[in-house]
């Protein structure tokens, strides 16, 4: 059952233009003049009940301006949205009751107080009673690690404390539905695996809806299934991710190790060359040759060990933005 429904969703901006110096200040300022921006154009989607749905594209495609016309910060241009039932731009009460809205590069939580002030102050704008309030607390904090922290202020925590507590502030109503833009920017490695077992946790429980933007491939293949890709604000592949490793992974990235070394002019018969370091050679070899082409190294060459990986999802995605594949 579909929980967010997504149809010709636009958002067009007015930039004013104004060229530089003196003269340009007062041709501006006299008879200013606009230029249209198409930060969303035309995407249509449904998100189902208990997903986890990756959204990706570059910087400036329009990602985090989809969120804020589902939750409601932003009124589109044209297009219509349903989430939970709602129309997000009404911001009914019962609406935000359902959903929650995490930004890693901003904060909710008061700087100066410790986190449990600021979630008591959630709790309050809620409605949630003390008892509940409670439980849920010591529940999201248990699963968040972060019981001996919650009396410290804000300014004391470490960087992927504050990210937890956030979540957590976040969570304390139990929304339906989770909007996460950049949820673990800026953190160590050891903090975003936390912040990725904790979402998996909490949508196992729950069977929340998750949508999550993030920079960090490794946030989207431990966590999504399917995935949403955004490029210059037009909505390019939906779908999952599997298919699109299968689809457009067309070369495998071989490593040979050489009993001697040859030189570049040697090897580059084999396939493209991606690295030499001394004895160790990398080629990025067709799918279609991969068979063939290691067949002739190992009848040509002296190879005391040799891989073959399938490409990082980060350079298939790279890829799909620069060469425009799809």
């Amino acid at each position: 059952m579909s929980i967010v429904e997504v149809n010709n969703l636009s958002k067009t901006y007015p930039v004013a233009i104004k060229n530089p110096g003196l003269k340009g200040t007062i041709s501006h300022f006299l008879n200013r003049q606009y230029r249209l921006i198409k930060a969303v154009e035309n995407i249509s989607f449904s998100l189902n009940e208990g997903e986890i749905v990756g959204f990706l594209g570059p910087n400036g495609a329009g990602k985090t301006t989809t969120l804020k016309m589902l939750t409601g910060l932003i009124y589109p241009t044209d297009g219509t949205v349903r989430v939970a039932g709602y129309n997000p731009y009404k911001r009914q009460k019962s609406f935000l009751n359902k959903i929650s809205l995490v930004m890693g590069q901003k904060q909710q939580l008061l700087w100066d107080l410790p986190a449990l002030d600021s979630l008591k102050i959630n709790a309050a704008i809620y409605n949630i009673p003390d008892r509940i309030f409670k439980t849920r607390l010591d529940e999201l904090a248990s699963m968040l690690s972060l019981e001996d922290q919650l009396n410290q202020p804000i300014r004391k925590l470490s960087l992927g404390q504050r990210m937890k507590a956030e979540l957590l502030a976040s969570l304390i109503h139990h929304p339906q539905i989770l909007f996460l833009d950049e949820p673990t920017l800026g953190l160590d490695v050891n903090a975003q695996a936390a912040v990725r077992d904790f979402l998996r946790d909490y949508n196992s429980r729950y069977q929340a809806t998750i949508i999550l933007t993030s920079h960090y491939m490794a946030d989207i293949t431990a966590l999504c299934r399917r995935i949403l890709i955004i490029n210059q604000g037009i909505l390019i592949y939906d779908g999952p991710l599997d298919e699109l490793l299968k689809k457009f992974a067309a070369y495998r990235q071989v490593k040979i190790d050489l009993a001697v070394p040859l030189t570049r002019d040697e090897l580059e018969q084999y396939g493209e060359i991606t690295s030499i370091e001394g004895k160790e050679v990398n080629f990025s070899i067709p799918f279609e040759n991969l068979n063939q082409t290691i067949t002739r190294m190992l009848e040509d060459l002296d190879i005391l060990d040799f891989s073959v990986l399938s490409p990082p999802v980060e350079e298939v995605i790279r890829l799909l933005f620069t060469k425009d594949l799809l």
